[in-house]
């Protein structure tokens, strides 16, 4: 059984991104429907969950050196994309939709690249 390399940087950045989501979700859920500039929020607040639950085990799994981190980053590069796509699209009037959205397409970046070079 082999087990990947851990990689510092690629965990910090999945546990930032699963912060980011987080601090996004209770935003929407906290502003309400007189703040959300018309906009159906659920959407963004499913795909903030999954991607911090992905984010936390990815970043988890890799820290161990787990072999199945390969696998993970893969998903996680999918889950954070369209996490980033979703957020993008309040990102103009929403400080926390955006900031999500890049945290989501750096460590969608990121997880792409560690998973390539595994």
């Amino acid at each position: 059984m082999e087990t990947m390399q851990h990689n510092h940087s690629h965990t910090d950045t999945c546990f930032e991104c699963a912060e980011a989501c987080e601090r996004c979700v209770t935003a929407c859920l906290e502003m309400g429907d007189s703040d959300s500039k018309g906009h159906d929020m659920t959407a963004c607040i499913k795909l903030c969950r999954d991607c911090a639950d992905i984010c936390t085990l990815c970043g988890r799994l890799d820290a161990r050196g787990s072999e199945f981190s390969r696998d993970f980053m893969v998903l996680c590069a999918e889950v954070c994309d369209a996490c980033a796509e979703e957020c993008e699209k309040h990102a103009g009037h929403h400080a926390h939709c955006k900031a999500c959205a890049e945290a989501c397409r750096k460590c969608a970046e990121e997880c792409r690249s560690m998973s390539a070079n595994a």
